[in-house]
């Protein structure tokens, strides 16, 4: 078939600064569906992307021609209402895994569509797979199934839903333009529209340990989520919640599980289960759910026992046992005083060091590798007390992992921590 483009010239307008027409984004993203577009092509024209900007109308034609390669799904014949949630990422943040119990344990369904871990931040699928036999990928009528039975579904968007988004995803996580905004915003929403939910609320993360660490560009971000959400007919809500320090006092796959399960069992680290229920309040509020208060929830056992549901329903085993990294690491504090900072990207570079996260595609994660936090700000330590716990099954992995520790906490300064709610938009 003769293109009506090529890709080196789709290339070259976006590096020279010009807008991309209609017609030429479809193109681009259609030929690189059926593989006209190579993968160095389109990584070129991310990183043109990620240097030059694209205008509104740009981004929002670039997500519906990632939504129109594939299909679209139908969920009208679910008697309660559909809410979903999605965050940009950051360092520890496993909320989704007590979230969507918690939520379908209150009357709505929950289809969350979830991806890999992107550079330094988790991905919630690669977390699941830590659990013995549970299974990522689904076909539309086995989501269907798990969500009728349980209110939830936890699973790989198939390969039917925004196949373009799929293949760029990965691509992005291995060419350094995770951050570029047009790119981030019509990820999410091509799937999360193709999805089908009725309200979507958007957790976008600023702060050191998130890709848009700047208040402003994380403001941008959700404004331009918004807007493609609202023109697609979803009810939508996004709020700028802080990412300055790491979620939590773990991070790495297994680590996580086992930090969310202990939430979904009325324990749990503060910061979690706060961020957790006022997530599930925001979903059920745009979902017309009330009467019913998600914290209940988490202490009565209703939602863990729509967690144990959703994960055998995908063939997994709540009670198996979870990996566990073969070698740990114990760095201790330098000095005494209270602990004013915590780099949470320095956290985050250093559990991917360690084997939590991927350097290229495809590539196999160690599922046990991580960080267990000891201390958070605001607490007192004492010179010798643990600090982090590094988790690995290959010893050399210790040097860069502590290499990059160097400088993440802060004694005694005037470090001022973000609130965990910055704005709410939309």
């Amino acid at each position: 078939m003769s293109e009506r483009y090529s890709a080196p010239e789709i290339i070259a307008l976006k590096r020279d600064h010009h807008v991309l027409n209609d017609d030429q984004i479809d193109w681009v993203v259609d030929a690189y569906t059926r593989g006209v577009v190579a993968d160095e092509q389109m990584s070129a024209l991310a990183m043109a992307i990620l240097l030059n900007g694209m205008e509104r109308h740009e981004i929002s034609r670039w997500t519906d021609a990632m939504i129109r390669s594939g299909e679209r799904m139908n969920w009208s014949m679910l008697s309660q209402p559909t809410v979903d949630k999605h965050s940009t990422g950051g360092v520890g943040d496993k909320i989704t895994l007590p979230l969507v119990p918690l939520v379908a344990s209150c009357g709505a369904s929950v289809p969350q569509l979830s991806g890999r871990g992107l550079g330094h931040t988790g991905g919630t699928l690669d977390k699941l797979e830590s659990i013995p036999g549970w299974k990522a990928a689904l076909s539309n009528e086995e989501m269907l199934h798990v969500i009728q039975e349980t209110g939830g579904v936890i699973c790989a968007a198939g390969s039917g839903l925004a196949p373009a988004d799929k293949k760029l995803y990965a691509l992005r996580d291995v060419t350094a333009t995770v951050e570029a905004i047009p790119l981030i915003a019509s990820s999410i929403m091509s799937k999360k529209i193709a999805e089908g939910t009725g309200s979507l609320v958007l957790d976008v993360k600023t702060g050191s340990g998130a890709f848009m660490s700047d208040p402003t560009k994380a403001r941008e971000l959700a404004t331009v989520m918004v807007e493609i959400g609202k023109s697609a007919g979803v009810n939508i809500r996004a709020l700028i919640t802080a990412m300055d320090v790491p979620l939590g006092l773990t991070a790495g796959n297994a680590l996580e599980v086992r930090e969310s399960v202990e939430v979904l069992a009325g324990g749990g680290p503060a910061d979690v289960v706060e961020l957790t229920v006022l997530l599930a309040r925001e979903m059920l509020e745009l979902a017309g759910i009330s009467g019913v208060d998600p914290a209940d929830n988490l202490k009565n056992g209703k939602a863990m026992d729509h967690w144990r549901r959703m994960i055998k329903a995908q063939n997994g085993d709540p009670d198996g046992k979870l990996p566990v990294a073969k070698e740990r690491l114990v760095i201790n504090a330098e000095t005494s005083g209270t602990l004013t900072r915590m780099d949470a990207l320095k956290v985050g570079v250093a559990a991917w060091r360690l084997g939590a996260g991927r350097a290229k595609q495809g590539e196999a994660l160690q599922l046990g590798a991580g960080i267990e936090i000891h201390a958070k700000p605001g607490e007192s330590v004492v010179k010798g007390q643990p600090l982090f716990t590094l988790h690995t099954d290959k010893p050399e992995l210790f040097t860069r992992a502590q290499e990059s520790l160097q400088g993440a906490v802060e004694y005694d300064s005037n470090f001022q921590r973000l609130p965990l709610i910055l704005e709410r938009i939309g």
